[in-house]
C-alpha cells in the first residue's frame, strides 16, 4: 500500500446528488438548490463525508445540464448562486464536502464562445476554441472524419456557411479545442471561481476526451460507441490530457482542506486510467471497470486485485461504485448480468426481491474494500430501475438518435420518494408531478418508509457507513481467505472480515467471529452461520 499521507478523500464515502430528481423545494417538479440544502441533515445521518453534485449551471438542458452556456452562475431552474454559496456553508457546518460537476470537454451550442464562432464566419479566429474544419466531398458535403457521436450519428454539425464542427455528444454540445490557450486559461479561473466560493473539488466530466489526435485521422472502421466502451480511439484518452491536470492540481494545492479533483475517465485499461491519478495530477478516478464486473467469484476477485494493484502502483486510492446517473441501477443490473447483459445498455425487468437481495449484497461488499465509496442517490432505498418509462417521457437526448448510447438513462434518474402513499412521494412541496412519473411502487420504499425500521435497505445503509469508519476505513491492506466455491472472503487488517455467498444457494461456514452487520437474514446456529444466497457478512475476528 501506499505510504503517503492520508487525506480525508483516500478512503471518503460521497454521494452523488442528481440535482432535479433529489428534492423540490419551489414545486416546480423539478429539483433545485435548495431542496438540496434543506435535505443535508439527512445526508450527514446516512452518514457519508461529500457529496457530488451534477451540474447546475446555467445550460438549455439538451443534455440535462451537461451543456453548459455559463460555468460561474446556477440555471434559474435550480436556484442563484447564492443559493449555491448557501449550500456549502451548510454541507460544512454539518461536517459534509461538497465536489461540483466540470464539464471541460465540450460547451452549449448557446455559450457567449460559441455563438461568437458561429457570427465570425470560416477563418475566424474565433473558431479556433472549438474544432471547426472544412467537410469531405467534392464540395464539402461530407464529414471531415469518421468520428461518431458516443449519443449516436456522425460527431460533425455542418453549419451554414458550409463548415463543419465537432461534438463527441449532442450537437448541442460543441468540443472545445484544447490546443487553444484561451481554453486552458478559461478553465483555469473557473476553478478559481468554485474554489474561491468554497467548494472542496471536481468531478471531471469526459476527463479522458479533451485531447484529440494531432490532426483528426480517421479511425479506419466502422464504429458504434457505447459510453462504457469506447476502447481506444484518437478521440480518447491522449497523453496530452495529463499536462492539463498537472496545471489544475498545482491550483487545487494551493487552497487550504485538501481540495480534489475525480476524473471521468474511461480508458482502456485499468493502467491508463491509473495515469490521471499519479501524484502531481488528480486525485481519483472512477472504477467504472469494476462497476462492470459480473456478480461472480473469479471475476470479482480478480477484478479488485487489479484495481488496486493498478492504483498503489501510483499511490492513489482505487475508487468503488455500482450505480451513477448514466447506467442502470445495481439492483437491476447485477441481474441482467447473467442474461448476458452489461452496465448501462437496455435495462430490463428483473424479480424485484432478487434484485435488491443482490444489490444489497453487493453495497455491502463494496463498502468493505479499501479506498473510496461513490453511492448513488436513491441506491441507500433500494431503488430499482425504472423500466417502463413511456416514450413521450424520456429526455435522454440519445433516446431518439440512431445507435450509440441506447436512451435509456432515464430510468436511473427518477426523483427520489421521501414520504407519503403516492407521487410524487414528498418530492416538492405540492404534490404535483415531477419531471419524470414515479412508479405506484415507491411508496414502500420512500425514506419515511424505511426510516428507523430493521431490515430496512436504509436501515442497513446507515448502520454499515457507521461501522465502515469505526472498523473498515483506513488504509489496512486487503489479504484473501481461503473459502468454498462461490464464496468471496478477505480479511481487512487482523480483526475484520467480510464474507460473500455469490452462490444460489444458502451455505453453512463456521463463524469466523462477532456478526457485525450482514445484508440479508442469516441463522447462527453455535459456531455455524447459515448465510442466505447473494448475502455479504461482515465480522469482528
Amino acid at each position: 500500500m501506499s505510504d503517503l499521507p492520508p487525506a480525508w478523500w483516500r478512503d471518503a464515502v460521497i454521494y452523488q446528488i442528481y440535482p432535479r430528481s433529489f428534492a423540490d423545494a419551489n414545486g416546480d417538479g423539478i429539483g433545485d438548490l435548495p431542496g438540496i440544502r434543506s435535505r443535508l441533515p439527512y445526508l450527514r445521518d446516512l452518514g457519508v463525508d461529500a457529496v457530488w453534485l451534477s451540474p447546475f449551471y446555467l445550460s438549455p438542458q439538451a443534455d440535462a445540464g451537461y451543456d453548459v452556456a455559463d460555468y460561474r452562475t446556477v440555471d434559474p431552474i435550480f436556484g442563484s448562486i447564492d443559493d449555491a454559496r448557501s449550500l456549502v456553508a451548510d454541507a460544512h457546518d454539518l461536517g459534509l464536502r461538497v465536489i461540483v460537476d466540470l464539464v471541460p470537454n465540450h460547451s452549449s451550442d448557446q455559450h457567449e464562445w460559441f455563438k461568437q464562432a458561429l457570427a465570425g464566419g470560416p477563418g475566424s479566429p474565433l473558431r479556433a476554441r472549438y474544432h471547426f474544419r472544412e467537410g469531405r466531398g467534392s464540395s464539402g458535403e461530407l464529414p471531415p472524419n469518421d468520428w461518431p457521436s458516443i449519443f449516436g450519428g456522425p460527431a460533425w454539425t455542418r453549419v451554414a456557411d458550409g463548415e463543419w464542427y465537432l461534438h463527441l455528444f449532442t450537437p448541442e454540445q460543441p468540443d472545445f479545442n484544447w490546443d487553444h490557450p484561451a481554453v486552458a486559461d478559461e478553465f483555469r479561473t473557473i476553478l478559481r471561481f468554485w474554489l474561491d466560493l468554497g467548494v472542496d473539488g471536481f468531478r471531471i466530466d469526459v476527463a479522458h476526451g479533451l485531447v484529440k489526435e494531432k490532426g483528426l485521422p480517421d479511425i479506419g472502421r466502422d464504429t458504434t460507441w457505447h459510453l462504457l466502451d469506447v476502447g481506444e480511439s484518437p478521440c480518447f484518452d491522449q497523453d496530452g490530457v495529463h499536462d492539463i491536470y498537472r496545471s489544475w492540481r498545482a491550483i487545487l494545492d494551493e487552497y487550504p482542506g485538501d481540495r480534489i479533483a475525480v476524473a471521468e475517465a474511461w480508458a482502456p485499461t485499468l493502467a491508463r486510467v491509473a495515469d490521471y491519478v499519479r501524484p502531481d495530477e488528480l486525485h481519483q478516478a472512477f472504477n467504472f471497470s469494476y462497476l462492470s464486473t459480473a456478480w461472480k467469484v473469479p471475476a470479482q476477485h480478480s477484478m479488485i486485485d487489479a484495481s488496486l494493484t493498478a492504483n498503489d502502483a501510483v499511490g492513489a486510492p482505487t475508487t468503488w461504485t455500482l450505480s451513477n446517473h448514466d447506467v442502470v441501477r445495481h439492483s437491476n443490473r447485477l441481474m441482467q448480468e447473467e442474461q448476458g447483459e452489461v452496465a448501462g445498455k437496455k435495462p430490463t425487468e428483473v424479480d424485484p426481491i432478487a434484485g435488491l437481495r443482490r444489490a444489497r449484497a453487493a453495497s455491502l461488499l463494496l463498502f468493505a474494500l479499501p479506498g473510496s465509496a461513490y453511492l448513488y442517490q436513491g441506491e441507500e432505498l433500494g431503488l430499482p430501475e425504472v423500466v417502463d418509462l413511456p416514450p413521450e417521457a424520456r429526455q435522454d437526448p440519445a433516446f431518439h438518435r440512431a445507435d450509440g448510447q441506447d436512451g435509456y438513462r432515464d430510468g436511473c434518474r427518477v426523483p427520489i420518494p421521501w414520504s407519503g402513499t403516492s407521487a410524487p412521494y414528498g418530492f416538492g412541496p405540492d404534490g404535483g408531478p415531477s419531471w419524470l412519473p414515479q412508479p405506484d411502487s415507491w411508496a414502500e420504499l420512500s425514506v419515511a418508509a424505511q426510516d428507523g425500521v430493521p431490515g430496512s435497505t436504509l436501515t442497513m445503509y446507515r448502520d454499515a457507513l457507521a461501522l465502515r469508519r469505526k472498523v473498515v476505513a483506513g488504509p489496512e491492506p486487503l489479504t484473501w481467505q481461503d473459502a468454498p466455491e462461490g464464496i468471496l472472503a478477505f480479511d481487512r487488517g487482523a480483526n475484520f472480515r467480510c464474507t460473500v455467498n455469490m452462490t444460489a444457494s444458502p451455505v453453512r461456514l463456521p463463524a469466523p467471529g462477532e456478526l457485525l452487520i450482514a445484508s440479508g437474514p442469516v441463522t447462527i446456529e453455535d459456531d455455524t452461520i447459515v448465510i442466505p444466497p447473494d448475502t455479504t457478512v461482515w465480522w469482528s475476528l
